[in-house]
């Protein structure tokens, strides 16, 4: 019986690799914007995929299946384009879910007088948010009609307002801030 040899084929160099999945770069950026929708997110899947490709690149064995090898990793990279995608709006809107609609204060007449000092210093679509929301009162989904946007980007506003505010109002009042300017005997203006 003859002995058969095996012979390893070896892994293409990098450059070899690269000049490989470049000759086909149209035909990969069509599969993911097809399938993403957005030309530039599938541009920025595709320059991942091709860092990948190059950093296990070793790992291929037969450069006839180079292509074949590539597509798989970009099937990959779109499980987790779509998945981080999924995390990123759940996060989302269990944010918006608990985020309240407006800042009810327990007593509004002991509310610091600083507040609205602290408001009229934020950039005007932060005091406008908080302004129309959280002293007017106006729904998330009406102040982001109103303004022109989704109610996911009036929401985190918002929220970056009263971050900001919360920050000033701490650099303002001190330890009053701290217990929410309530019962406040600050008699300091911004």
């Amino acid at each position: 019986m003859k002995a058969i040899e095996m012979v390893a084929l070896s892994a293409p160099e990098p450059s070899a690799l690269l000049a490989q999945l470049l000759e086909h770069r149209a035909e990969f950026l069509g599969f993911l914007t097809r399938r993403v929708g957005d030309p530039a997110a599938a541009e920025d899947i595709l320059q991942a995929a091709y860092t990948k490709a190059l950093e296990k690149g070793g790992q291929i064995q037969n450069t006839e299946s180079v292509v074949a090898w590539f597509y798989r990793m970009l099937r990959n990279a779109l499980v987790d384009h779509y998945r981080r995608n999924a995390a990123r709006t759940r996060a989302h809107d269990q944010f918006v879910a608990e985020a309240p609609l407006s800042y009810e204060t327990e007593d509004e007449a002991n509310l610091c007088a600083c507040v609205g000092g602290v408001v009229q210093t934020l950039k005007p679509e932060y005091r406008t948010a908080l302004e129309r929301i959280d002293l007017g009162g106006e729904s998330i989904a009406d102040f982001a009609q109103a303004e022109g946007t989704t109610p996911n980007n009036a929401s985190v506003r918002l929220h970056r307002a009263r971050r900001a505010a919360a920050k000033k109002l701490t650099q303002v009042c001190g330890a009053c801030a701290d217990h929410k300017c309530l019962d406040c005997t600050c008699k300091r203006q911004v």
